[in-house]
This record gives structure tokens, C-alpha cells and sequence, in this order.
């Protein structure tokens, strides 16, 4: 079974938590994107928050046309399930290509998360 998040991924997810305590209006590019296979949910993180590793920020889509910008609990998103009950997994191939406002602002106007 593939890490939904790697240590690496892990320690730049950390690293923009402390940064965006720092930094007022920090808009990093996502470091990592989860989804369900089997559904429609996708999560684009950016940043752990560095006090609480359970918690990650970034731009949520459950798949109900909503997307949003979040904070969102790793435990859980580990839970869920799709409707063949498959885990979510991490896009291997996944490189941003711009600003977690730019993903944004498109998943606002498409009703789902576009990359």
C-alpha cells in the first residue's frame, strides 16, 4: 500500500505551516493532492499546522460541487471511502503547476477541483 503522505511531503507540509504563521497572506503552490478512485473527492494540502500534525490545510472537494478552502483532519480523510470502498490514495504524478488561490479560484468556477 502506497504512504498517503511521504516523509518528504510530510517535512514541506510542516515547513509551510510554520511559514504561513509568518507570513499574512503565504500562498504556496499544493504539495500534495489525495483522492478516492472510486468517488468524487479530491483534497489539494498545502500545510500541516505545525502544533497539531493531524491537521492539514488546503482546498477540499468531497465531490458535491462545493469546493473549499480548508482545514481538514489526516486521520480522517484516511477513513473514507468511495462507493466500491476503496481507500483514498495519493496522485503519484501529482506537481503543481500553480498557487493553492489559483487551483482555487478555477475549482469556484468549474464546481470541482480541475488540475
Amino acid at each position: 500500500m502506497t504512504k498517503l503522505i511521504t516523509d518528504e511531503q510530510r517535512a514541506l507540509l510542516l515547513a509551510n505551516g510554520r511559514q504561513s504563521l509568518e507570513q499574512e497572506n503565504f500562498d504556496p503552490a499544493p504539495v500534495v493532492k489525495l483522492f478516492t478512485p472510486d468517488a468524487g473527492a479530491t483534497w489539494l494540502l498545502t500545510e500541516i499546522d505545525p502544533d497539531d500534525h493531524d491537521h492539514a490545510f488546503g482546498l477540499c472537494d468531497l465531490g458535491l460541487g462545493f469546493p473549499e478552502l480548508g482545514w481538514v483532519s489526516l486521520a480522517e480523510v484516511t477513513t473514507v471511502r468511495g462507493r466500491l470502498g476503496l481507500p483514498v490514495e495519493r496522485d503519484l504524478h501529482f506537481e503543481a503547476q500553480k498557487r493553492l488561490s489559483a487551483y482555487a479560484r478555477e475549482a469556484r468556477v468549474a464546481g470541482r477541483i480541475v488540475v
